[in-house]
Parts: C-alpha cells; structure tokens; sequence
C-alpha cells in the first residue's frame, strides 16, 4: 500500500498494490494494519456505505457536526471527482479543499478525516464504496452549497450537475454550522 499526502495535512491518497496473472488481478482494499503503517491512522470503521450514481450527478458537500465521519472512499465502477473540504476552524487550511479523480481502473482510494465535507461528481455511472469511522445520524448532517465561491472548487463539470433537493437547498460556508 503506497500513501501519498495531499496539499491539506491528513487527507490522504491510498493506492493499494496489485497483484496481476494470466487470471486477472488481486488487491486488499482494506487492511487495518496495513493502512496504519502507511498513515499513522487507527480507523475503527464502524459502517460501509455503496452510492450508486448517474453521469453529471453531483452528491455533497456533506459532513456531521456532533458525530464527524472520517471516510475512506473508493469507486468499484466508474469513475468520480473525489473532494474533501476542510471545515475545522482552528486548522490553518481551513477551507480549502482537494480533489482528484477516484476510478475502478486506478484503484486510488481518498482518506477524509473527521472534520472535513465531502462531496463527488460522477464522471461516468458510478459505484462508490466508503468506509466510515462513525455511524450515520440525520439531524446531524449538515450540507454547504456545493458552488460557494468562497471554497472554489474546480469541479470538472460538462454541464448543469444533477443535485438532489437537500444539495439545492445546501448553504454557504459562511452560513454554516461548523466544527470547532
């Protein structure tokens, strides 16, 4: 497993290693110990969640407020723009944002630690499978406006993205409710 830091301390690039035959190819996609070692992260996931999703589909910018998730996110089928945004106010990249593409024929896999928003956009029909450190809780997600200025992420858009009714109705980082 290779582990490559990304421009925001802590969210982290996993690309695990493949193992190919005449038969086709073979690769842990997760390991507990292994992942240890290569980020210094002791994640208890407790839920796995599998989205699937449309081309041009859009899902985020979600995290939790009390019950923050950390997410280890891989696509089985596709291809998305994979982005976390750091939401701790007292990091000094608060704000700022990364993202990369996350395809089955890459394997590459984003570590989001608790604290963060995440959001994807499908490039292509998608699978998209994330591990999560903390149980989901609905009165406690919270959604910022997946275009706020203010962040500026360069989402790879062809088009209008397709939101659901909760991202439509997202507020503006300004506007939201935040992790201390």
């Amino acid at each position: 497993m290779k582990a490559t830091p990304t421009a925001i301390p802590g969210v982290v690039v996993i690309e695990p290693e493949v193992f190919r035959d005449e038969r086709g190819a073979l690769y842990e996609s997760y390991n507990r110990q292994a992942f240890l070692r290569a980020t210094g992260v002791d994640a208890d996931f407790v839920q796995d969640n599998h989205s699937t999703s449309r081309r041009g589909v859009l899902r985020g910018l979600h995290y939790q407020l009390a019950h923050p998730q950390g997410k280890l996110v891989r696509v089985v089928r596709g291809a998305v723009f994979d982005v976390a945004v750091d939401l701790r106010r007292s990091s000094a990249t608060f704000g700022r944002w990364v993202g990369m593409e996350l395809t089955a024929d890459n394997r590459r896999q984003l570590w989001i630690p608790p604290g963060f928003a995440h959001g994807c956009l499908a490039l292509s029909e998608a699978d998209v499978v994330y591990k999560l450190t903390a149980h989901y809780v609905p009165q406690d997600e919270r959604c910022i406006v997946w275009d706020d200025a203010a962040i500026g992420i360069a989402w790879p858009l062809s088009g209008p993205p397709v939101l659901s009714a909760r991202d439509r109705a997202a507020v503006p980082l300004a506007k939201a409710d935040l992790l201390a």
